[in-house]
């Protein structure tokens, strides 16, 4: 049991050296258009069957319904749409906690009269001792601590995303990603979240703060990111060491 133990923790460990072997002396690949969220909702859109009027001069109507109509709303809309997320976040926190305790007791405890019993004992105590003063006790502790937080974070960005579906309430469930390589390093953007229709801007634009369980990620991976990061051994050791 022991043995197969080692053998599966040898094996999760190459699964997990996998994604760094795969850009060894190459740069890190970039994601396949064809296999996100957004390239499905772009050739599989909503099933849109015109109103036709039967007029012959409907075709060549101005105030027609379609995307390509001088009149139609240029807002995303339906799945496959696009729009534009901004992301401007200057957040800033500062927290300060302090707390202070102190404390003293003292006990004294003596039995000068119990029915006669101290008076018996005290014969056989050795020279010096009696129960008048049997214990006394004192104790004092202090405690003092302090802690101070300070954050900031700051972060200005444009990212498309596309409308990959729209919940019977007609709010829209949007995704967007953006990948930038820059020589070894990818830089990866992602956006998620639901949007209300009424939010889009006249620009089909729409700030990150009106995207309702946004889930905004900023990161990258590539040579600088391996270096930074802790190797899994230490990883674990950190976990398991109790100091």
């Amino acid at each position: 049991m022991k043995m197969r133990s080692t053998y599966l923790l040898c094996f999760a460990l190459a699964l997990a050296a996998c994604n760094r072997v795969e850009h060894l002396g190459r740069p890190p690949q970039l994601t396949d258009l064809q296999d996100t969220a957004e390239f499905e909702a772009m050739v599989n859109p909503p099933l849109d069957i015109p109103v036709d009027s039967g007029r012959p001069e409907a075709s060549a109507s101005l105030w027609a319904g379609e995307q390509s109509s001088l009149v139609h709303d240029r807002r995303a809309s339906v799945r496959g749409d696009i729009l534009t997320v901004v992301i401007e976040i200057d957040d800033r926190a500062e927290i300060s906690n302090s707390s202070g305790r102190s404390r003293k007791t003292s006990e004294d405890l003596s039995i000068p009269q119990f029915g006669g019993i101290p008076q018996r004992l005290a014969r056989k105590l050795p020279e010096g001792a009696s129960f008048d003063d049997l214990a006394e006790a004192d104790a004092s502790s202090t405690y003092k601590g302090s802690g101070n937080i300070s954050r900031r974070d700051k972060l200005t960005l444009r990212v498309a995303a596309t409308v990959v579906s729209t919940l019977p309430n007609g709010t829209l469930q949007i995704e967007g990603t953006q990948e930038v390589r820059v020589n070894y390093e990818l830089r990866e953007l992602t956006v998620s979240g639901f949007v209300r229709p009424a939010d889009i801007g006249r620009n089909n634009e729409i700030a990150y703060d009106r995207i309702a369980g946004a889930r905004i990620a900023y990161g990258g991976r590539g040579h600088i990111s391996d270096v930074q990061q802790p190797r899994y051994g230490q990883q674990i050791t950190d976990i398991l060491l109790p100091y």
